[in-house]
């Protein structure tokens, strides 16, 4: 592995299977699992429907995840896709995945979910509100003050799991361990004391909202719903295929990688279509779309709530802080492994190529990508820098899965530790998906659509620029 000076350390292979898992599985459960099934009930009116699409996003994500397993099992290095993307394609695209997820993909997650964190906290914990003269200040139309205390924790926290992370992988490892433990045990018993509760009824999982109009509710119409709840759903399944970024850090990373990749993402479709299928047997559907209308409060909060009383409440309150504290600092932890990937090849800053020689982390990777995700916080732009780019990260998910075909046909002799499964029929439904879902963005969004291409192309100045004078 290439340094850029003998007075840096390594990256360490010390990551086995069971804690490539646990990482998928913090990495990728965050706000989505309490949060979007108001959404998707608002959109599509119906319970068996948004249960549906919670399957659907579920199935379309493992479809992506099989696919994504065969190349990591044969290109399996620190970097992820910016290393598969190389040998499938070229320098070009690879770089185009790796500044788009520097610019917004990855570290507007990391600002959006902490600032969540901070936000529960709140609720627990009230800060002290920041006066309407402060909030009014403007700066290039950003009003960097607003909410100021809320974004303070959530800065905070971005540095501290920095620092955690920076101090070794296995800190951040063992840190991720137990909180996914936490998180889970807590999630069961909300599943289990859910499904025991004498306020739960299979009436409200079989009884529609009373807006629903099952004379519209199809054809083209119920496809269209679909298809947009199906959106609210990949955020919560958005970032399983982050782990790849550490495959230069994991043992023995042909086989516990794909494997990794598969047996996380079921557990947390499992996880999903439980916790999703106790909210709907608490609560009717026109609560959740009441919930959804009055943009105030968060569903999960309300179905315990109602069922577990002010201490469930409290549970999930907790519980949400946990889950956000750990899919921040894990998603802390991979990314940084892209941007130095991306500078030991000459493709980011070049400062950023370095290992640090006591704790063998790439530590000013990790640095940067806070200042930059703390910039996200204090500008309060995330969120709709997401919603422009969320479409983004299916251009890159949908490659990799054409990327099976590619390289079953130049290399047809090469080793394969793992073969997709229903090849070529899994990937390719992976791919058309995520071609039908790029085209509907750019016809129902295309504001946000070409706004999010305009942010990819913002990286073709520096890339002119690390690339000059190279041969490849």
């Amino acid at each position: 592995m290439k340094e850029s000076s003998n007075n840096q350390g390594q990256l360490v292979r010390s990551i086995g299977l069971t804690s490539a898992i646990i990482l998928i599985i913090s990495s990728v459960i965050g706000t989505g699992v309490f949060k979007k099934v108001a959404a998707m009930s608002a959109e599509l009116q119906s319970p068996s429907l948004v249960l549906i699409a919670w399957l659907l996003a579920g199935l379309i994500s493992m479809a992506g995840t099989l696919s994504n397993a065969e190349v990591a099992s044969m290109l399996a290095d620190s970097g992820g896709e910016f290393v598969y993307f190389r040998k499938i394609y070229n320098r070009f695209f690879a770089f185009l995945f790796g500044w788009t997820n520097f610019a917004v993909i990855r570290t507007a997650s990391i600002a959006s979910i902490a600032y969540v964190f901070a936000q529960s906290l709140n609720s627990l914990i009230p800060f002290p509100e920041t006066s309407q003269t402060l909030s009014e200040i403007s700066f290039l139309g950003l009003h960097l003050f607003d909410n100021l205390s809320v974004k303070l924790v959530a800065i905070s926290l971005i540095m501290f799991l920095t620092y955690f992370n920076y101090r070794g992988l296995k800190l951040g490892e063992n840190l991720s361990r137990v909180l996914t433990t936490l998180m889970i045990v807590a999630m069961l018993l909300i599943i289990v004391l859910g499904l025991t509760s004498s306020v739960g009824s299979f009436e409200n999982i079989t009884t529609n909202s009373v807006k629903y109009d099952a004379n519209t509710m199809s054809g083209s119409t119920l496809f269209k719903a679909l298809a947009l709840a199906c959106l609210s759903a990949f955020w919560g399944y958005e970032g399983w295929a982050s782990v790849g970024f550490i495959g230069g850090e994991m043992k023995n990373p042909q086989r516990n990688l794909p494997l990794a990749l598969i047996i996380g993402t079921l557990i947390v479709m499992g996880i999903y279509m439980m916790m999703n299928f106790v909210y709907l047997y608490i609560l009717p559907i026109d609560e959740f779309i009441n919930i959804y209308e009055s943009k105030n409060g968060i569903a999960a909060v309300a179905v315990v709530k109602h069922f577990m009383g002010s201490w469930g409440g409290l549970l999930i309150s907790c519980l949400i802080v946990v889950t956000t504290f750990n899919c921040s600092s894990t998603t802390i932890l991979l990314a940084s492994r892209l941007f130095y990937a991306m500078a030991r090849d000459n493709m980011f800053f070049k400062k950023v190529d370095y290992i640090h020689p006591k704790y063998n982390t790439p530590s000013r990777a990790l640095f940067l990508q806070s200042i930059w995700t703390s910039l996200l916080v204090l500008s309060g732009t995330f969120d709709q820098l997401t919603d422009m780019l969320i479409f983004a990260a299916f251009i890159f998910y949908g490659a990799t899965a054409f990327g099976v075909f590619i390289l079953r046909k130049k290399m047809p002799d090469a080793h394969r530790p793992y073969r997709v499964i229903g090849y070529p029929v899994v990937p390719a439904v992976f791919v058309l998906f995520c071609i039908a879902l790029i085209f509907n963005t750019l016809k129902e969004k295309p504001e946000e659509a070409l706004i999010g291409l305009g942010l990819m192309a913002t990286g073709i100045p520096f890339y002119l620029y690390w690339t000059k004078g190279s041969k490849e």
